[in-house]
Order: C-alpha cells, then structure tokens, then sequence
C-alpha cells in the first residue's frame, strides 16, 4: 500500500524547461472553473493576492501504484504538497493570501481529496484544459489522460507576480510562496 503523504526517496527533479517563462506579468485568461463547492471561480477577477497552486493530480488511498509515475520528474507529491498549504493555511490567510488549488483530475475525486485532507482552500477543476490552455500552462501525458505540471502562481488583482516552476519538492512549495509573499507585501 502507498503511502501518499510521504515522498519517496530518489524521484527525479524536474529541471527548468523555460515553460513558464512567458506568465509572469501577464494576466491570468478569464476562465471560470467549477469548484469542490460547486461554485465557479475565475481567477482573474479575485481581488488581492491570490496563490494558485497547480498540480497533476490527488492519489486516493488503497489504490494500486500507478506504474511509471514516480518517474517522471515532477508528477508526484501532490498529496504532500496539498497538506503543506492546508497546514500554512492561517499563515497565508494572516497575510491576506486566497489560496486556490487546480488540476485536471475529475471534479469528483478532487471533492473526495478535499474532504479527505480537509482543505480549506478551493479546489478548482481544469479537467477540458480550458484555463491550461488559455495560459500554455505545461502538461503531460500518462496513459490516455492529460496532467498539469506542477506550477505555483502569485497574482495580484489576476496579474501573475511571481512563478514557481519548477518545484521540487512538492511539500516544501509553501514555505518558497511564504517567503516571497513576506518580502513582496506591496504587490
């Protein structure tokens, strides 16, 4: 059985492939996605600052390993990574931050992920790739499905400040947006 809240040793590290190098001072595309609460949230009209934390996808307990995907760079840790904001939640939230979650995977098992985890914080589902797309957001592919790469955005009034890619390791992302967040209070 996995254990999803712990990485295991020796995954490979993502490298920089210049992805992202085009998001920081654009605005983020006017895509409204439905939540885990069942609202819709477009993310270019949250006011403040806001971290979007993109990721692959949420393992369910019990599953079987998925094969080969602690090989690619990147794609594991989303569990760790989800807790590590949930844990920093009131940190983020003192320094007047909106904390959003995306992926590809079904709304569903982002709704089972959520309650599971107890996130505080919304999770939004890009599973047509439609804000992925709209911002050349990096993905790959597994098997027949299409996975976000791993990316943590800052924005402020739905302009991106500040991008995170690549991350590694997933867990350890919250503490980089904190710092950055303290020391660029005026976004």
């Amino acid at each position: 059985m996995k254990d999803l809240h712990e990485l295991p040793d020796n995954l490979p590290v993502p490298v920089d492939d210049g992805a992202c190098d085009h998001l920081p001072g654009s605005r983020i595309p006017s895509v409204a996605l439905k939540g885990v609460s069942d609202t819709r949230v477009d993310l270019s009209a949250v006011d403040g600052t806001a971290v979007i934390f993109f990721y692959p996808m949420n393992g369910r307990p019990g599953a079987p390993p998925m094969t080969g995907w602690n090989e690619i760079p990147g794609a594991r840790g989303c569990t760790p990574q989800s807790c590590s904001f949930r844990d920093n939640y009131s940190r983020l939230e003192a320094l007047g931050v909106k904390v959003f979650g995306v992926s590809s995977q079904p709304l569903a098992d982002q709704k089972e992920a959520s309650a599971r985890l107890d996130l505080p914080f919304e999770l939004l589902n890009d599973s047509r790739l439609e804000l992925t797309k709209a911002m050349k957001l990096p993905t790959f592919e597994y098997g027949s499905s299409t996975y976000i790469k791993r990316i943590t955005l800052v924005s402020n009034d739905g302009v991106i400040r500040k991008t995170f890619y690549p991350i590694f390791p997933p867990d350890r992302n919250v503490s980089d947006v904190i710092e950055w967040v303290e020391h660029n209070k005026a976004l």
